[in-house]
């Protein structure tokens, strides 16, 4: 799996979030398809960031990039 891959899809996804107040951090790509973001601005302590994070940044991430298996905050 290709870190620019994971990214530019990451960036496909940014302006949702900044219009939100909030935005997302590309930490890690493991070689078993975890990628590990940051949450940062207003997501961070949202009580609604784990659902942004399933529904949101893990379904984007997984249609633009298939070898994605989940998504996990750090």
């Amino acid at each position: 799996m290709n870190k620019d891959d994971v990214q530019a899809a990451l960036d496909k996804i940014r302006p949702a979030l900044q219009a939100d107040g909030g935005d997302v951090e590309l930490v890690e790509v493991t070689d078993d398809g975890v990628v590990r973001v940051a949450l940062q601005g207003a997501c961070r302590g949202c009580p609604m960031s784990q659902l942004t994070l399933a529904n949101g940044v893990e379904r984007v991430l997984r249609e633009e990039v298939p070898e994605v298996v989940r998504v996990e905050p750090v």
